[in-house]
């Protein structure tokens, strides 16, 4: 597995074996994985189950939500610490202002003298991690873990990630045939690792990311070795791609949950896609099946950890960038709804010094997940952060009625203040969706109580417009603190 190791300071840390007082940090995000999906939070399909002996000794937190609704924004504030509004990564492909280069999960753990690691099966969080290159001890190339193991574009164009991604893309994995040049270079420097015995195991396809295709065993094995090799204390990222979308499991799972019952249809959205409902059905099954193999695989590499003693001295954190919907006649996660599939997201802490599991069901954010792990590492919070400490690891009393936001504006300029853009509000258990310019009309909100009503089916905005109005206030006096006063960003 090729490493790029991106700076030689390895001065204080220790191998595998030695003593140490600081933990190890282990970040493991699974992409468009929706809490809602999950038997470890109560889904009634066993999707799960591996999670569920994760959580016996870990912290389960129930409320949980990501900062955006895909991959740019919920990435970006997951490693900032900071909501979209702030580090302005909310445009498809989009990374945080230059800012946050020094700013940032990575470098806050530098100083506390950690060894950094990190990899993405996805292209968008990958440009993330390009960003945050300086700040990177080892970065694992994306295509280290796929079958398609084509390398010579990022290192031709190593200063622009988006353009060597594109480019292997377009030349390599769609097979053009319209450059000579990439033709010639691909026959030469890039040979495709055989996927003989592969296909075999994958009745619907091998698993694909950005039409690359992968097999999730050869990042589990690749991430164990890489976190066997690396010095102590080291803090690791790894974002994989399933339950993302081809949702193609492995063979043991096809068709798994055949039969079982499909939850009852809600009404069409305003920014339907017009799918069908059985069409939703289907897709959903599929997904659970391929949220089932991950779920495995993620049980198979914690199993490794634990044999190899990593597990000893290790925190280990389950989460997700953002994730998925199928229902209301939409399907995926590029839409400008922030209905709880899409925000509310799986956050499990295994803490080597728990002996039991911990369930919290206060609100949390993205944003509160790089104080946590500074704080368990012993280190201070930057005073850039918007998160706080999550509970139990918090000093003084959990904050239950503080607002947690998660923002959709792909359609916003960058560099201009938020303007077109959909934002949930929670608060406690209440939840209010505000959507605001979009074209058709300017503004429309919806309330749902989530405490009893968490499939967010009977919309209160008319009937408890008090509350709604009180938070919509709360809201705006939100957006003018970050649009104002406005200064051009880069």
């Amino acid at each position: 597995m090729p490493l790029i190791p991106l700076s030689g300071r390895l001065t204080g840390l220790a191998k595998t074996g030695q003593a140490q007082a600081r933990p190890n940090v282990l970040i493991l995000v699974f992409d468009s994985l929706a809490a809602q999906h999950m038997s470890v939070y109560g889904y009634a399909r066993s999707t799960t189950p591996h999670l569920e002996r994760f959580a016996a000794r870990s912290n389960v937190y129930h409320a949980h939500y990501a900062a955006g609704n895909f991959t740019s924004p919920g990435t970006a504030s997951l490693l900032t610490g900071v909501y979209p509004w702030t580090h302005r990564a909310f445009n498809l492909a989009a990374v945080p202002l230059a800012e946050f280069t020094e700013n940032n999960l990575f470098s806050a753990f530098g100083r506390q003298n950690y060894y950094r690691l990190a990899y993405s099966h996805n292209r968008l969080a990958d440009f993330l991690l390009y960003r945050f290159r300086t700040q990177l001890d080892a970065y694992i190339p994306r295509a280290a873990f796929l079958l398609n193991n084509r390398q010579i574009l990022p290192r031709i164009f190593w200063g622009d990630r988006r353009i060597a991604s594109l480019g292997e893309e377009l030349a390599f994995v769609r097979q053009n045939q319209s450059s000579l040049f990439l033709s010639l270079l691909d026959q030469m420097f890039s040979p495709v690792l055989s996927r003989a015995g592969q296909r075999e195991s994958f009745p619907r396809g091998l698993p694909e990311a950005f039409r690359a295709n992968f097999v999730l065993e050869s990042a589990v094995d690749g991430i164990h070795a890489a976190l066997i090799e690396a010095p102590h204390p080291f803090v690791g990222y790894f974002h994989l791609l399933p339950p993302h979308e081809p949702y193609r499991t492995r063979m043991e799972f096809k068709d798994c949950f055949t039969g079982e019952r499909d939850p009852d249809p809600k009404p069409a959205h305003f920014f339907t896609q017009n799918q069908p409902g059985e069409l939703l059905n289907q897709l959903r099954r599929s997904y659970d099946e391929y949220l089932a193999y991950a779920d495995a695989e993620f049980g198979r590499l914690i199993d490794l950890l634990d044999q190899s003693g990593l597990l000893d001295n290790t925190v280990v954190v389950v989460t997700a960038d953002h994730g998925q919907l199928f229902e209301r006649g939409i399907h995926g996660h590029v839409t400008p709804v922030l209905y709880d599939p899409v925000v509310r997201v799986p956050l499990l802490i295994y803490d080597p010094n728990q002996n039991a599991r911990r369930d919290i069901h206060i609100p949390t954010s993205a944003v509160d997940l790089l104080p946590t792990l500074l704080s368990l590492a012993g280190g201070p919070v930057p005073d850039w952060c918007e998160g706080v400490v999550l509970p139990p690891y918090q000093t003084g009393a959990p904050q239950p009625d503080r607002s947690i936001y998660a923002i959709e504006a792909k359609q916003n300029a960058r560099n201009r203040p938020l303007s077109t853009a959909t934002v949930a509000v929670i608060q406690e258990r209440i939840k209010l969706i505000s959507y605001n310019g979009y074209r058709g009309f300017t503004e429309r909100a919806e309330l749902y109580d989530l405490g009893q009503d968490p499939e967010e089916r009977i919309d209160l905005v008319s009937v408890r417009n008090s509350t709604a109005e009180a938070i919509r206030h709360d809201l705006e006096l939100k957006l003018q603190a970050v649009n104002r006063p406005y200064r051009p960003h880069t």
